[in-house]
């Protein structure tokens, strides 16, 4: 079980994403607008899931139609999950991993130059829960898309399959870095530093309340705080979790074993 206190997945990929300096004078988005119908023509023809994530931004930007449809989810459901929707279906122990080594990849291309950059993957297998309540094993790869003017990692693409690997379900996750145009592969180095998300104990308490469907005017009587000291902690955990609303962090904050 993830501690509590050791949680701070959005806060350390930020401060990440804040050592590069992007200009909005080199970011261009007709590029990813030319990117799209090819990407969604991709994903329809291979039956595989692509999205893409804007480091700028620091969201997801696209993902192809059949996001839901892969693993039996309708698209209402898709939806009402939000942004968050993969990531709930992700077994528990991969998903802490997966967050693990995407610090670790973020510090390594960082370091990389232009061409080691967009000649690099990250190639990772690991389980997720399908709509009949089955784990099934994916391969997800992840490349840079688009380097902006200053060779910042910029749009980042990933194209999720179903592995061809369904045997051994105990089995956790597996990753390494390709460069797909040697053939190297990089060993993969164990992060050695601790993901954190320091949720305070009141703000566990009031998203605890959440999660059993108290409104926050119940979650002031019942812990004798303002109305405004609650929506205060439920804006807190929104950021701090990365968030958009209260369903997504109740999602996510039980996934992470916070809740």
């Amino acid at each position: 079980m993830i501690q509590q206190e050791t949680i701070n997945i959005n806060e350390i990929y930020f401060r990440l994403f804040e050592q590069q300096e992007f200009s909005t004078d080199d970011l261009n988005y007709t590029v990813l607008e030319r990117h799209k119908p090819n990407l969604q023509q991709l994903a329809d023809t291979c039956n595989s899931v692509i999205s893409i994530f804007d480091a700028y931004k620091k969201e997801n930007v696209f993902h192809s139609s059949n996001l839901g449809a892969m693993f039996g989810y309708s698209q209402q459901e898709v939806e009402s999950g939000g942004h968050h929707f993969l990531d709930t279906k992700i077994h528990p122990e991969d998903f802490v991993m997966l967050m693990q080594n995407s610090l670790s990849i973020f510090k390594i291309f960082f370091n990389f130059s232009a061409d080691e950059k967009l000649n690099h993957k990250l190639v990772s297998e690991y389980r997720i829960l399908n709509a009949t309540g089955n784990y099934i094993r994916v391969v997800e790869q992840q490349q840079v898309l688009e380097l902006d003017g200053r060779n910042n990692l910029w749009l980042a693409l990933s194209i999720l399959d179903i592995s061809p690997n369904q045997k051994n379900m105990e089995e956790g996750l597996k990753s390494e870095i390709l460069n797909f145009q040697t053939g190297k592969i990089i060993p993969f180095i164990e992060p050695k530093e601790e993901i954190t998300i320091n949720l305070t104990q009141r703000e566990i308490e009031v998203l605890k309340l959440v999660k059993e469907g108290f409104l926050s005017k119940e979650i002031s009587d019942k812990l004798s705080l303002s109305l405004h000291t609650v929506n205060t902690y439920r804006q807190r955990f929104l950021e701090k979790l990365g968030v958009n609303n209260s369903m997504e962090a109740v999602k996510l904050a039980s996934k992470l074993g916070l809740v």
